[in-house]
C-alpha cells in the first residue's frame, strides 16, 4: 500500500478511500446510490464500483459568479453523498472560492496553475449567471470580469458543468428586466461542452451522478435538447409524485392548511407546476433522500425548467387544465413508459451511443411549449 503515501492529487479513488478509513460497505452503498440516480439497472453497481476503485480522481475547479451561493450551500449540506465523499474522495477539488483557505492572488495562482498543468483534462463547474452588459462589469473578481474568467477556464476544460438555474440559463439574474445582461454559461461561452444541471438550487446527488457516469464510461451522460442529463430531467414530476393518486381521484387541496392539505392531497389547484416540469426531485429528494418540496406540503415551482422565473410565475397561480392526465387516460399517454425509455437511453449512452437532440420525452415537448415560446428571440 505504498501508493497511499502519494500526494492527494495522485491518489486513485480506492487509495483515497483507504486513507480516510472508508470501508467497502460504505463505498458500495455510495455506488448503489449513484446507479439508482443514473436510472441504471442494479447490475451496474459492480461496474461502477470497479471503475471508481481504479480511476484517478478528476481535477475540478468551481467558479462562482452572479448568484446567491445556494448551489454551494446545497453541496455543503449534502449527506448522500456527503461533502467529504464528493470533495475528498470522488474529486480533486483544486479551486472553490468559498471552500479554499487561500484568497486573492494566492487563490488565483492556484487556478492558473491548474489550467496550466492540466489543460484539457480538468472539469469546470460554474455557479451563477454571467453578466454581459457593459462589457461584463457587473461581476468582476480580482479585476477580471466573469465572462473573461469563464471563457479562459471553460475553454480549457474537458467539460463544464453548469449547476443551478443561474448558471444554466441566467435564472433570477436574467429575469426581466435583466439590467446586467446575465446569461447562462452555455450562451456566454458558446462552443464548449456543457452539462446543465438546472434547479434552484441543483441537487448535489445529480452532480455526483454525472461525475460517476463520466468516471465509469469515460463520457458524460445522455443529454436532452437543453443539455440536461436525461436520467435527472427525462421524466415528468407529476408522474413520479406520491400525491399523484389523489390527483387521479379528484382529491385536491383547496387552501393552505385545510383538511386536504393536512392529509397530503394533490396541490395542483394551489399552483403546483408538477405536470409541466421534468426533474427527479420526487425520487432523489433532499436531506439524505428524506423529503422534497411537494412531500413537505409546498407545490412544485418548476425550478428545473427553462427560464422558470419568467415562464412559471406567479408560482401560486393554478396552471391551465392539464391535457392527457386523469384516471380515464391510458398509461401509454401519461408517460409512465418514460422510465424504460430514459433507462434505455442512459444504458445506450453508457456504452458509447451519443444521444442529444434526437431524444426528447413527449411530455416535455408538451409541458415546455410555453417556455419555448417565451424563449424565442429572448436570448
Amino acid at each position: 500500500m505504498s501508493d497511499v503515501c502519494l500526494p492527494e492529487d495522485k491518489l486513485s479513488l480506492k487509495d483515497s478511500l483507504t486513507v480516510r478509513g472508508i470501508n467497502r460497505r460504505k463505498f458500495l452503498k455510495f455506488c448503489s446510490t449513484m446507479v439508482a440516480t443514473l436510472a441504471l439497472p442494479p447490475k451496474y453497481v459492480a461496474q461502477v464500483a470497479t471503475a471508481l476503485s481504479n480511476v484517478k480522481r478528476p481535477i475540478l475547479v468551481w467558479l462562482e459568479f452572479s448568484d446567491c451561493a445556494g448551489n454551494s450551500e446545497s453541496m455543503l449540506r449534502a449527506t448522500s453523498p456527503s461533502i467529504a465523499e464528493m470533495v475528498l474522495d470522488l474529486l480533486s477539488l483544486e479551486y472553490h472560492e468559498v471552500l479554499m483557505a487561500g484568497s486573492g492572488k494566492y487563490a488565483d495562482a492556484v487556478l492558473q496553475r491548474v489550467m496550466r498543468e492540466n489543460d484539457g483534462k480538468y472539469i469546470a463547474v460554474v455557479e451563477g449567471a454571467i453578466p454581459l452588459a457593459d462589457g461584463g462589469v457587473y461581476c468582476t473578481i480580482g479585476g477580471r470580469t466573469a465572462i473573461d474568467i469563464a471563457t479562459q477556464v471553460c475553454k480549457g476544460a474537458l467539460a463544464t458543468i453548469a449547476v443551478g438555474a443561474c448558471a444554466w440559463d441566467g435564472g433570477i439574474v436574467r429575469a426581466n428586466p435583466n439590467p446586467t445582461g446575465g446569461v447562462g454559461v452555455e450562451e456566454a461561452v458558446p462552443g464548449i461542452k456543457v452539462v446543465n444541471l438546472g434547479g434552484c438550487p441543483h441537487n448535489p446527488a445529480n452532480t455526483a451522478a454525472v461525475l460517476t457516469h463520466y468516471l465509469t464510461f469515460n463520457e458524460m451522460p445522455a443529454l436532452d435538447r437543453y443539455s440536461r442529463p436525461l436520467f435527472a430531467y427525462g421524466r415528468v414530476i407529476h408522474d413520479q409524485c406520491e400525491r399523484r393518486a389523489h390527483y387521479d381521484a379528484g382529491r385536491f387541496v383547496q387552501e393552505w392548511g385545510d383538511e386536504g392539505h393536512r392529509r397530503g392531497w394533490c396541490l395542483y389547484k394551489m399552483g403546483c407546476k408538477g405536470p409541466q416540469a421534468t426533474y427527479n426531485c420526487p425520487t432523489v429528494r433532499w436531506n439524505d433522500a428524506t423529503s422534497w418540496p411537494v412531500k413537505s406540503g409546498h407545490g412544485c415551482i418548476s425550478c428545473a425548467s427553462p427560464r422558470f422565473w419568467d415562464t412559471r410565475s406567479p408560482f401560486y397561480n393554478r396552471i391551465p387544465d392539464v391535457a392527457g392526465f386523469g384516471v380515464d387516460v391510458p398509461v401509454s399517454e401519461i408517460g409512465w413508459a418514460l422510465t424504460g425509455a430514459v433507462t434505455a437511453a442512459t444504458l445506450a449512452h453508457g456504452i458509447g451511443q451519443a444521444i442529444r437532440t434526437r431524444f426528447r420525452p413527449p411530455q416535455e415537448a408538451t409541458a415546455e411549449t410555453e417556455a419555448d415560446v417565451s424563449l424565442t428571440g429572448s436570448s
